[in-house]
């Protein structure tokens, strides 16, 4: 297993970026972190790890670099502006393109809470996204780019959380690729409950590993 510290080049600022792959990585999996979080956000991080464990690159990476993230922490003038998430991923994703070690590899956006909605734009333009998970995101934040998702989309939510069940489950009606909601029983927002998060893990890997590995 590899693991590096890399620099990403977007939007005119360098986005820092923690990347692992697992000797014979069939595919890699960005993730796309919610309001207020970073690539330190440890929940991403025992997801990834599980991936990992599964045969899966990860890429970690921190949306805002750090000023912005300190208004954003003040202000939360960032954590909402889709359009400009999105952007930076689709920056991300031209550089794995054009990684010696990642250009090979099948790509997954795995997103939470309002990086949901990023992943899901980003996906609905870019063809190389083969396979989507969100984790208790609010996809209506994606709009009418929900329709033109192609990957197959996994949409992970709290049993607990009422409200963001009913915003995956209209979101879900307007999409046309394969989906599926599931609910975790007894969680809440942020999958604090005991193997809430574990559980998370374990539908991530079963919906990525088979859509990154198929022959394409």
């Amino acid at each position: 297993m590899k693991a590096f510290e890399v620099s990403l080049p977007a939007d005119q600022v360098q986005l820092q970026g923690a990347l692992v792959i697992p000797d014979q990585a069939s595919g890699i999996v960005v993730f796309v972190h919610g309001s207020g979080s970073s690539r330190l956000s440890p929940r991403n991080r025992a997801v990834a790890r599980s991936l990992q464990a599964s045969g899966l690159a990860t890429l970690l990476f921190d949306l805002l670099v750090h000023d912005e993230a300190e208004r954003d922490s003040l202000t939360a003038e960032y954590r909402f502006d889709i359009p400009l998430l999105a952007r930076r991923l689709s920056c991300v994703l031209d550089w794995l393109s054009a990684c010696r070690e990642t250009s090979g590899l099948a790509i997954g956006l795995f997103g939470a809470s309002t990086g949901a909605a990023a992943a899901l734009i980003v996906a609905a333009a870019r063809h190389e996204v083969h396979a989507v998970v969100s984790r208790g995101g609010p996809p209506d934040l994606a709009d009418e780019a929900l329709a033109r998702v192609a990957a197959p989309t996994l949409l992970i939510v709290g049993a607990r959380d009422r409200e963001v069940i009913e915003l995956n489950r209209r979101a879900s009606d307007q999409m046309m690729c394969e989906r599926k909601l599931v609910l975790v029983p007894n969680a809440t927002h942020l999958f604090e409950e005991t193997g809430a998060l574990e559980r998370v893990a374990r539908l991530a890997a079963d919906w990525f590993v088979p859509k990154l590995s198929a022959p394409r």
